[in-house]
């Protein structure tokens, strides 16, 4: 899935892209950043992935009031990223964790993770 998004972003001319896969526990399973991305990007990716867990919805769909936001980041040591980018993984309806990226824009940042888990899904479907 990591490789998946990373390649989204390479075909789409994304800049350099961090990936993340986190489980059920928000434990990051895989994490990888393109050559040419910026560090802080690895970090960003797995909060947004983490964000997206902790609210059960993409991390860009979040709209809660400042104050709301402020207790959560600072409940998660600053580990909330309400931004487009996270998204849950899925099968069916269980989910199996949740997926981030950052170092583009947001929502090409969510593309990128978005498009990774149809691959990822299909690819399971044919199994």
């Amino acid at each position: 899935m990591v490789e998946a998004a990373l390649a989204v972003g390479a075909e789409r001319g994304f800049p350099p892209l961090a990936v993340a896969v986190i489980d059920v526990a928000g434990e990051v399973i895989t994490l990888r950043r393109s050559d040419g991305g910026m560090p802080m990007t690895s970090r960003i990716a797995v909060a947004k992935a983490r964000s997206a867990l902790i609210a059960l919805k993409p991390s860009g769909q979040i709209d809660l009031p400042s104050g709301i936001i402020e207790s959560i980041q600072h409940l998660y040591h600053g580990d909330f990223v309400p931004w487009a980018g996270g998204i849950l993984v899925t099968d069916g309806d269980v989910i199996l964790g949740a997926a981030g990226a950052s170092g583009a824009h947001a929502v090409e940042d969510e593309q990128a993770v978005q498009v990774a888990m149809e691959r990822w899904q299909a690819h399971r479907s044919h199994e």
